[in-house]
């Protein structure tokens, strides 16, 4: 597939990534901005879903700083407001918070007192506290001691890696998944589960005020497994980006070669195109 426009028509809701489809956490992508727009104009729902662990509110403003023009979606859902009505269930206990500052508005106005890791009743991990020079390797200590306490973890954006402006960051998802590696308990809040999925359909539902039809739901996103295996678990027609996190493996590819890569996947995308276009 060349442009999204091929096959746009077959859809009344369309379940968008942010992070490396829209932009890539430097400057935006304008044509995939041109093309969330085009699919708009034709009636397509469009529902930016991200694994970004912070409320719909910032994650708008860091769309305005990147130029992007708010007719580009209907709606944004965000791992943050899956993992805040998390926190409400846990209202009154200590929590340690493991992930930079800039995170901190996840838990703005929330019963959630922060504490330091050895007071803390179950743990919010939005991240790495420095994810230029660290890995989850750097804290392996912490998490075992979290393991043989039984602390719960909730993981705010499920996401292993992320493209920073052509660099490969860790995310969350990487705390995370060393974390079960010992033992641990995690609850994700983000993709591919399939509670951020329905908070999207919800909002298409209650603004159209008809049911959203999978068939007629499609899933764009850059990586196999979040955005890929979330859409095709929830049961929505699956477009993966090739010009995301595995751009290594698939930008300049054959397509001989992407289709042996995809064969040794877990999850298969329903098509592919490099970039996010019209």
């Amino acid at each position: 597939m060349t442009g999204f426009s091929e096959i746009a028509d077959r859809f009344d809701l369309c379940l968008c990534d942010v992070w490396g489809v829209v932009h890539n956490g430097v400057v935006a992508h304008r044509g995939a901005v041109e093309a969330l727009v085009a699919a708009r104009q034709r009636g397509v729902f469009v529902v930016l879903v991200t694994n970004a662990p912070r409320p719909r509110a910032e994650i708008e403003r860091q769309l305005a700083g990147f130029n992007v023009p708010k007719d580009a979606w209907d709606a944004i859902v965000t791992s943050g407001d899956v993992c805040r009505a998390l926190i409400q269930e846990r209202a009154g206990e200590p929590v340690f918070m493991l992930g930079p500052d800039r995170d901190l508005p996840l838990v703005a106005g929330l019963d959630a007192p922060r504490v330091g890791p050895a007071e803390a009743n179950y743990v919010l991990c939005t991240g790495l506290f420095d994810d230029e020079t660290e890995t989850a390797e750097s804290y392996a200590g912490m998490l075992a001691d979290f393991a043989r306490r039984e602390l719960t973890l909730i993981c705010a954006n499920p996401d292993l890696v992320v493209d920073r402006g052509g660099r490969i960051v860790p995310c969350a998802g990487s705390i995370a998944l060393a974390y079960e590696e010992v033992g641990g308990k995690v609850i994700y809040a983000g993709k591919p589960h399939q509670p951020i999925y329905e908070m999207a359909v919800a909002i298409m539902e209650r603004e159209r005020g008809v049911p959203a039809e999978r068939s007629r739901i499609c899933g764009i996103g850059d990586a196999i497994r979040t955005d890929i295996a979330g859409a095709n678990g929830f049961g929505a027609t699956s477009v993966m980006v090739l010009a995301g996190i595995h751009a290594q493996d698939l930008l300049e590819a054959s397509w001989e070669h992407r289709h042996d890569w995809f064969a040794e996947q877990s999850h298969r995308p329903d098509y592919a195109l490099p970039h996010l276009v019209w």
